[in-house]
């Protein structure tokens, strides 16, 4: 297990004065950091076709992106080339320990872990990224300058895939060693170039856009079919001009959008259910043939451990202490008592239930048959 070190920081300094503000080098948060993989391994992941790879390369200046899977890295040589793996936790269970420490953000924040293997002169080029980023540092050293959010700034494409910025001012500039960890928050632009042979592991947040949200939100009720209520003018008064949208017109129509998007007991359903969706594909295997309820029981009486598929997104909504429980697991949702709420933490908050977790479900037989249904469904999965 890791265990993240702020050093002269507390975490309550650290989300008041750093999270969503302003970049800081957290120098040995991992003490004698260990690589949960090997370059050997984060190539072996960029072999398969599930999951997402590519490739960003610069040679003198001309800049390319080669998307995966890959079998061969010859014809990139030596230097100059970063190869860059989305979701690792969703396919290597060490590697997804790193997100733990940063647990202390709601899940539904946390997006993935991408891994990447650097050459010398490797990196991505100078950019900018809308959501917040925790980059870990593991075997060998990188060059990072990191500024603060300017609007100044340009983007620009080297490349019809590459977005880059506009030279820009560094309020850090500094060579990471492993277990060093560099927080950079939404806008800042940052470059990071591999002075060797070198792994990053990049820990980022979700941050929905509002196109992201109307979008999602419209589908949903699509999806329901709800159309809600119509536009009405009951006191309309004669047009000065037929062709003339008023003010008055487009208050009704903000309005009838804002009450729509402002029913609390359609927003929590939506939400939870858009924002628990995996991004990318889970390596979800349902058991065949599916397990009884007396199967599963017997399990837990035998004393298994059950292990949550890596990168599942797990989230509930309560309104207050006497309503139902909504429980959102990659996109599915399921109405529970509030009498269960320790319950329902035992799936949000924990990848692994113990022992005594799985003896908590036994006792209950709604408990039992809503474990049974997600073992069924391949989110856990017995690993002793």
């Amino acid at each position: 297990m890791y265990t993240l070190n702020w050093g002269h920081l507390s975490l309550a300094e650290f989300l008041q004065h750093y999270w969503q503000k302003k970049p800081v080098l957290i120098k040995a948060g991992f003490k004698q950091f260990v690589d949960p993989l090997s370059a050997d391994e984060v190539a072996g992941l960029a072999l398969e076709e599930e999951i997402e790879s590519r490739i960003v390369s610069n040679n003198n200046n001309n800049w390319q992106l080669h998307s995966g899977p890959f079998t061969d890295y010859a014809n990139f040589g030596e230097q100059n080339w970063t190869l860059l793996v989305q979701a690792v936790d969703h396919w290597h269970q060490e590697a997804a320990k790193l997100l733990q420490p940063f647990r202390f953000i709601p899940n539904w924040r946390i997006d993935d872990l991408m891994v990447s293997f650097s050459t010398p002169g490797g990196g991505v080029g100078p950019h900018l990224d809308q959501y917040d980023v925790f980059i870990i540092q593991g075997e060998g050293k990188r060059h990072w300058r990191v500024g603060m959010p300017d609007p100044s700034l340009e983007q620009h494409c080297p490349h019809p895939r590459l977005l880059q910025v506009s030279p820009f001012t560094d309020c850090i500039n500094v060579i990471t060693e492993p277990g060093d960890i560099l927080y950079i928050p939404p806008g800042c632009p940052h470059d990071g170039i591999s002075i060797e042979n070198s792994l990053n592991y990049s820990v980022g947040f979700r941050a929905p856009s509002q196109k992201d949200l109307i979008n999602g939100f419209a589908d949903h009720l699509l999806d329901q079919n709800l159309s809600g209520n119509r536009f009405s003018d009951q006191n309309r008064q004669p047009a000065e001009s037929i062709g003339a949208i008023t003010a008055a017109d487009l208050q009704q129509v903000q309005q009838l959008v804002s009450d729509m998007a402002n029913n609390k007991e359609l927003l929590p359903h939506w939400f939870g259910e858009m924002i628990s969706q995996a991004k990318h594909e889970l390596d979800i295997n349902q058991p065949d043939p599916h397990y009884t309820v007396e199967e599963i029981a017997e399990y837990i009486t035998e004393g298994s451990v059950l292990t949550r598929v890596g990168g599942l997104r797990c989230c509930y909504y309560q309104a207050d202490a006497s309503s139902d429980i909504l429980l959102f697991i990659n996109g599915d949702k399921v109405s529970i008592p509030a009498t269960e709420l320790a319950t329902v933490k035992l799936l949000t908050d924990q990848e692994i239930l113990s022992v005594t977790d799985n003896l908590i479900f036994s006792q209950s037989d709604e408990r039992l048959q809503l474990l049974t249904q997600m073992i069924n469904l391949g989110y856990w999965y017995f690993t002793e």
